[in-house]
């Protein structure tokens, strides 16, 4: 789900005073409020240059939208959304958030405010800052990533009328609706696809593997439970493409570092890895870098990089989409029909497309039919049960 982003929508969001930036939306979780002034400007991958920000109209005043303190009633909600660590721009987790708040705006004219926090005590700033406001009153706090959790079971006792959805973490409590993903699910595929690539002579746009080695590697941005489910996954899944195949893995320790992950990435590459498969977020962008460089392969993640990272394209084989835009757009929509979700969790994984293999845009058609086979027959027998995949590495 989600579309292309118009540039004149993007706000610039600023965090290191606290302020949160507000697209179409009067006011802010604080009396500070947000100027809404970008002065470089957004584009829809969070680097534009058109030198635009502010509300669709282009007033970019942050207090003065479409709608708001003209008594307007058509707006159906108001929602605030807390990005993860690594923010807006990574064309990955946090932009695939954003797609879901684009798309709740395009179909049911919502209006919404947007923060990037820049540390922990941040995060918790932000949810307090949105529940607490009055001006606008916002129906629906989104709060990204799992390290988000532990704020917000401290705040969504003390603010008991206020609607929270939470990605990546379940809060338990009745004004939280969680949402999980089966990244292990997705992961899976991802390995047998490389498990399978690296044993083929394959070559197509930039890229090739070595048929002297079968090799392939795992970047992961921070050590934590929800990168380890993708590790574990890509594991289990190359382990059941062939036993001959090993897999080298490196955590870089941060979501925002593409040097880190070139780093990473250029030391397996160059030790006889064929490709590399991240779950990083801007981190990944070194992880490309360094397969164009080697004339390798990678994987995107989140969301279908080869189309967010298009200068990359002829490297991307494919990559492990998860929807987390379905998941930022649903709770609204359930909180637009009076059905908010508090209390309950829901876990998307290969049955309901939450996650899911998506081939590259310009390289994917290359991979062999025999192969692409191979991965929807797991995808079939994940579905079916046939396929236990583990969340943990080293468990079978």
């Amino acid at each position: 789900m989600g579309y292309d982003i118009d540039r004149r929508r993007f706000v610039k969001v600023t965090s290191a005073a606290g302020l949160v930036g507000l697209a179409g939306c009067t006011g802010g979780p604080t009396d500070e409020g947000s100027d809404g002034s970008s002065g470089d400007g957004s584009g829809d991958d969070g680097s534009g240059d058109d030198g635009s920000g502010g509300s669709d109209d282009g007033s970019g005043d942050g207090g003065d939208g479409e709608s708001g303190d003209d008594g307007s009633e058509d707006v159906p909600a108001t929602v605030g959304i807390v990005y993860s660590e690594g923010g807006l721009g990574d064309k990955s987790f946090n932009d695939a958030a954003q797609q879901g708040i684009f798309q709740a705006e395009e179909e049911f004219g919502i209006e919404y405010g947007e923060s990037q926090p820049e540390g922990a005590g941040e995060v918790n700033d932000f949810q307090q800052r949105y529940a607490n406001s009055t001006d606008p009153d916002y129906d629906l706090v989104s709060c990204i990533g799992f390290n988000q959790a532990d704020a917000l079971a401290e705040n969504a006792p003390q603010f008991s009328d206020q609607n929270f959805m939470i990605v990546d973490a379940v809060v338990d409590e009745p004004n939280v609706a969680s949402y999980v993903f089966r990244e292990e699910e997705g992961s899976f595929l991802m390995g047998v696809l490389a498990g399978r690539l690296t044993e083929t002579e394959f070559s197509a746009g930039a890229g090739s593997t070595d048929p002297d080695s079968t090799s392939v590697g795992f970047v992961g941005g921070k050590d934590t439970p929800v990168i380890r489910r993708f590790q574990a996954g890509f594991e289990a899944g190359v382990d059941y493409a062939s036993g001959d195949v090993g897999v080298t893995t490196s955590y870089v320790g941060s979501y925002a570092d593409p040097s880190g992950g070139q780093e990473a990435a250029l030391s397996m590459y160059q030790s006889g890895v064929d490709i590399v498969y991240h779950a990083s977020g801007a981190t990944g962008v070194g992880v490309f870098q360094a397969a164009q460089e080697e004339e390798r392969f990678a994987f995107g993640v989140d969301r279908d990089q080869s189309i967010t990272e298009p200068e990359f394209s002829d490297v991307i084989v494919a990559s492990m989409v998860k929807r987390v835009d379905t998941a930022v757009y649903q709770s609204i929509s359930n909180v637009i029909d009076g059905e908010h979700r508090g209390g309950e969790s829901t876990a998307l994984g290969l049955e309901v497309d939450g996650v899911e293999c998506v081939y590259g845009d310009e390289i994917g058609g290359d991979v062999p039919d025999e192969i692409t086979a191979a991965v929807s027959d797991a995808r079939d027998g994940i579905i079916a049960g046939d396929i236990d995949v583990p969340t943990k590495p080293g468990d079978t």
